[in-house]
């Protein structure tokens, strides 16, 4: 699926067959979650191939690296430049990137003794689909901020992800919904959270979710669309009073929310905020480069 023979990745500065790599099995990635990584989309432009927000999503990943003291030895724009060669050298267009910095040999908890950046490429559709999603509040709850960087996008934190993905698909839903440490509305385990209630949108406020690239694009289309947001701490009673919903991230791209647990959100999803801004979404994505 991710991969076949013909297949090239970015690894360590040079582009090496897929086939051909190998990581080393005592990493403290592998053993520990110690490592940060990004989620990039490519989209195809009347233009030519355009990374959305490559820049940003670079400058991420470097600070996520700062944060949990990994060394980053790579400027912002080699690895740009590197993403763009890599797509050509695949023949991708609309592809979905992963950028990925791991540390080698350590079987300690001090800090890495090596450290690499691998980018990969790969065909991908809408992460959670096009149809309007079915989601239940999980029983997870999101890492507390005073015990991580929640801000950094780790590799580690995912486990807490996949658990309440797991949760929610054994419940027969489509996906899950995380509360903070307080009960307060969070985000999905890869994706943020919007809801729109009279006309207004409101999502969770920084501080115990992923500042999401996508997230900070709907913010700005918003804005362009005179749409008003309020940013705060809300409730699961806050939702079941909600309008509509949607999840936006850079996988999930922007998408329609059915439903959380029993309640069925009223207003049609054609109707919506959110469907207003997920056609704005799509046409920034595709937008020719300048």
């Amino acid at each position: 699926m991710y991969f076949n023979n013909e297949t090239v990745l970015y690894l360590d500065g040079k582009f090496v067959k897929a086939n051909n790599s190998t990581t080393d099995l005592y990493s403290q990635t592998l053993h520990y979650g110690y490592g940060a990584f990004e989620g990039i989309r490519s989209y195809e432009t009347e233009q030519g191939t355009k990374v959305f927000k490559a820049e940003e999503h670079y400058e991420r990943l470097k600070k996520s690296c700062e944060l949990v003291k990994i060394p980053f030895n790579y400027t912002v724009q080699e690895l740009v430049e590197a993403t763009y060669a890599l797509l050509e050298k695949n023949n991708l267009k609309n592809a979905y990137i992963r950028p990925l910095v791991y540390c080698g040999q350590n079987m300690s908890l001090s800090k890495p003794t090596s450290v690499s950046v691998m980018i990969a490429a790969w065909d991908w559709g809408a992460y959670l689909g096009e149809k309007l999603l079915r989601l239940t509040v999980s029983s997870y709850c999101r890492p507390h901020p005073k015990s991580i960087h929640i801000e950094a996008k780790v590799c580690g934190h995912y486990v807490n992800s996949i658990l309440a993905t797991n949760e929610a698909k054994e419940k027969g839903f489509d996906e899950a919904l995380l509360l903070d440490s307080d009960g307060f509305l969070a985000e999905g385990p890869g994706a943020n959270l919007f809801f729109e209630k009279d006309g207004k949108l409101f999502t969770p406020q920084l501080g115990n979710i992923l500042p999401g690239i996508t997230r900070s694009t709907v913010l700005e289309l918003a804005e362009e669309l005179g749409l008003e947001v309020e940013q705060g701490k809300f409730t699961k009673e806050d939702l079941f009073q909600a309008d509509s919903a949607f999840y936006c991230g850079t996988a999930a791209e922007v998408v329609g929310i059915a439903a959380v647990d029993d309640y069925q959100f009223p207003k049609n999803w054609n109707d919506s905020l959110g469907k207003k801004l997920q056609n704005a979404y799509s046409l920034l994505v595709r937008k020719p480069t300048n």
